[in-house]
């Protein structure tokens, strides 16, 4: 190979790994103000002991947030609308934690649920970024996990079984584990370049990871 081409092929390894790290450092500092908005909004809720919008309204809401989002994502309206998005997540948020900290150790288990999953969330990150490895072939089968556990859950709330629930948080615990471990590395190795879009997913992952910790937490608790 000519020194040209070499000149010309380093330039664009170069390129791309600045792009790289450009996409992670703006999806991760998006990510925590989304995830301090949440919370506030979360905290809100919960000071001023809103209801919960229901499963309907919260389906309607995330759904309709999340295509509005995935449209504006190469816009200016782009960064309200992820705002948007986490804020109505925050508030569907508030009264499932409301309900967690009524127990006789509700604290202990929503906080044990929090430390657990930022747990979770930088140790599997930093072992992407640290190990470069590429997890993006786990795609297919956590997009059939997702889809099985998704009906399961509906069948759980409609059907009032708790065995099935307590299962389906166990399932989407570890399908958001996986998750996160496939959303980092797509963007390492450059398959997501969009970090509003990055951000987006990355927190859904993580407010899946915490429900589900805070309901498998929250059951060992009332067990006790």
């Amino acid at each position: 190979m000519s020194a040209p081409n070499t000149i010309v092929l380093s330039r664009t390894a170069d390129k791309g790994l600045l792009s790289t790290h450009r996409v992670l450092r703006n999806t991760y500092a998006l990510l925590g103000l989304t995830l301090l908005f949440s919370a506030a909004v979360a905290g809100a809720s919960i000071a001023l002991k809103l209801p919960s919008p229901g499963v309907i309204i919260t389906l309607v809401g995330f759904f309709g947030l999340f295509f509005l989002t995935s449209r504006l994502a190469n816009s200016v309206w782009g960064l309200p609308s992820v705002f948007a998005l986490t804020g109505f997540m925050g508030y569907t948020l508030g009264p499932i934690v409301s309900k967690y900290l009524s127990l006789a150790n509700g604290s202990q288990v929503v906080m044990l649920a929090l430390g657990s999953t930022a747990a979770v969330f930088f140790g599997l990150s930093a072992w992407v970024l640290s190990s470069k490895r590429d997890f993006r072939f786990l795609g297919g089968f956590l997009f059939a996990g997702m889809i099985i556990a998704f009906v399961a859950a509906l069948a759980g709330i409609f059907l009032q079984i708790p065995a099935l629930s307590l299962t389906v948080s166990a399932a989407f615990a570890l399908l958001m584990a996986g998750m996160i471990l496939y959303e980092t590395s797509n963007i390492v190795h450059g398959g997501e370049t969009n970090y509003i879009m990055a951000t987006v997913s990355l927190y859904v992952s993580i407010y899946n990871l915490f429900t589900s910790l805070l309901a498998l937490f929250g059951f060992a608790s009332s067990d006790e």
